[in-house]
């Protein structure tokens, strides 16, 4: 099978914990490249996960000829810098979510990868899992009836001394978590929302560690979410509200392994299993069959500009 050769940009914990395994996984991956901030931390990275190159700076990976496409795991902040030199030297880039920090900046890093004829997908891994797509497919063939509003909550921890508490790199609880439970609604409604407002705490750093919303769609549909930054164990929770029955989604996101779900309908309660594997594997997969053999991203260009134009609402009604 051919493989794409990969670069990543940084040595961040996603990267580190989640993405790069799960690229080691992918059938068509070959992890070509890793840079880093100092070289010593690079040649950490590649000996531990078996890169063939490491770089000592971002720059030099992106001039390598030989790597044909990008992940970019930096902080948020940096997202826009990077996808643009990336476009710019010819790179496919998988980002990761948020894309950016507004939907201007997203739509600026889209245009320029589509003017350089390279692709562009934002890193969604739990989109791409197998329970999205059976709740998808449940929820079109009228399991619960006409769906009407969908409650997703998204807690976690483990932000000490972290880049994403930090106002400058552009961190708090709607960036890190909220683009979950928003984009889930998204999702599962087939559309973006058409307003939002939301309500937050906000810490001595001036990022918001706790909000709570709701968005409104086409069709006087409506999706309330929470999300926060919590020193407790992680929760993820999702309800789906039809005319005809409820489904209840503990699944946490990017779960991997025996995943289970219920449908509370007549009465009666029923429940799904389905096994899922690393979402982050199938993700760069996708990217990969992209570009050897035309897919479209699974996450398109008009979902991304449409999360980053919802998490702008949010953002401006909380007053981040």
């Amino acid at each position: 099978m051919k493989q794409i050769r990969w670069g990543v940009l940084g040595t961040a914990q996603i990267a580190e914990g989640q993405t790069i395994p799960g690229m080691q996984k992918a059938k068509n991956c070959e992890l070509y490249a890793i840079a880093g901030r100092s070289m010593e931390k690079a040649e950490r990275f590649r000996d531990r996960f078996h890169f063939q190159k490491a770089y000592g700076n971002y720059d030099d990976l992106l001039n390598d000829p030989e790597v044909e496409a990008v992940y970019i795991p930096l902080p948020n902040n940096l997202h826009k810098e990077w996808v643009l030199k990336a476009a710019a030297c010819k790179k496919h880039v998988l980002c990761e979510k948020p894309a950016s920090g507004s939907a201007a900046d997203t739509k600026e890093m889209i245009q320029a990868c589509e003017d350089a004829g390279v692709i562009f997908m934002e890193a969604f891994a739990y989109l791409h899992s197998p329970v999205m797509k059976e709740l998808k497919r449940q929820i079109e063939d009228g399991l619960i009836g006409d769906v009407n509003m969908i409650e997703s909550v998204f807690y976690t921890s483990g932000y000490e001394d972290d880049i994403r508490i930090r106002r400058d790199t552009l961190g708090g609880s709607v960036y890190d978590l909220g683009c979950y439970t928003v984009s889930f609604a998204s999702y599962l409604f087939g559309t973006v929302p058409l307003c939002g407002q939301a309500v937050s705490h906000f810490t001595g750093e001036k990022i918001d560690d706790l909000t709570t919303g709701y968005l409104m769609f086409s069709g006087g549909r409506r999706a309330v979410f929470s999300c926060g930054m919590f020193p407790y164990k992680r929760g993820d929770r999702s309800f789906i509200y039809g005319d005809k029955g409820i489904l209840e989604v503990p699944v946490s996101f990017n779960a991997e392994g025996r995943q289970t779900w219920y449908l509370d309908r007549d009465g009666m309660r029923t429940e799904f299993c389905i096994d899922v594997p690393n979402n982050y594997m199938l993700e760069v997969e996708q990217l990969g069959d992209c570009i050897l053999n035309g897919e479209d991203p699974h996450v398109s260009h008009e979902f991304s500009v449409g999360t980053a134009e919802a998490i702008d609402m949010v953002l401006t009604s909380c007053g981040y």
